[in-house]
């Protein structure tokens, strides 16, 4: 058994995108999240070893559980969202602009775009367009501000 789990999770990264969501909802009978494919691949990497070995004791969840409540208040809303609302680390933002392609790499502190890195996706969205715009906006990301 350990070898199969080893070759399921070692084929992860090579199968295709709508195969892994559909791996999703084979091994967490829902729909996949709209999140990307690293995430994917590693969430399902973690179910396939659950299912296989066994999840946390329930010792351990409800230790994490108290942790968690002591950061938030006990308000299970605000423990499921970013702490900075910034899409995760490795994540390309794409958009065309006036017939070209635009493709920023988001990085833990930082935006990449054509290899020179940014703070903001609005100086970004300055930078392509030549004029003032809200970075969110124009990648099509809900604003900061809203979620805070």
């Amino acid at each position: 058994m350990t070898e199969t789990v080893i070759a399921r999770v070692a084929s992860l990264p090579t199968t295709t995108t709508p195969e892994l969501k559909q791996m999703w909802r084979d091994l967490f009978h829902q729909e996949p999240p709209p999140f990307n494919r690293r995430f994917l691949e590693a969430r399902l990497a973690y179910r396939i070893q659950e299912l296989a070995y066994g999840g946390l004791k329930r010792e351990t969840q409800k230790r994490l559980e108290l942790l968690g409540e002591q950061l938030d208040g006990g308000k299970k809303e605000v423990r499921r969202r970013r702490q900075d609302n910034r899409p995760i680390a490795g994540t390309r933002l794409i958009r065309e602009w006036q017939g070209s392609p635009c493709e920023v790499l988001v990085g833990v502190d930082y935006f990449d775009y054509q290899g020179r890195r940014y703070k903001s996706l609005s100086s970004i969205a300055k930078a392509i367009t030549g004029t003032n715009r809200n970075g969110w906006a124009f990648f099509g990301l809900v604003s900061a501000r809203s979620t805070g």
